[in-house]
């Protein structure tokens, strides 16, 4: 499975609930699913990728749940710095 960084839970099965103060999102092209703090939501870098789902999905988000249109490594790169 790898490793995992503090802050960011890397699910393997959809099935998996999201626990209590946490958000699921679905990343890259592959859409890999990550659940992350909720507190993330208040960053201003991650409001900008809110922004750009916004552009890109509308409301209307491919997955049913939150997707976010950039690389994983990118991702990765700023949740790590969130942490």
């Amino acid at each position: 499975m790898g490793f995992l960084l503090p802050g960011i839970r890397r699910v393997a099965s959809k099935a998996v609930g999201v626990p209590k103060g946490y958000l699921a999102v679905y990343v890259a092209e592959k859409m890999k699913r990550f659940v992350i703090p909720i507190s993330y939501l208040n960053q201003p870098s991650f409001q900008e990728l809110l922004s750009q789902a916004e552009e890109k999905y509308g409301y209307d988000h491919p997955v049913g749940g939150l997707a976010i249109p950039c690389k994983e490594d990118a991702f990765l790169g700023l949740t790590s710095r969130l942490n």
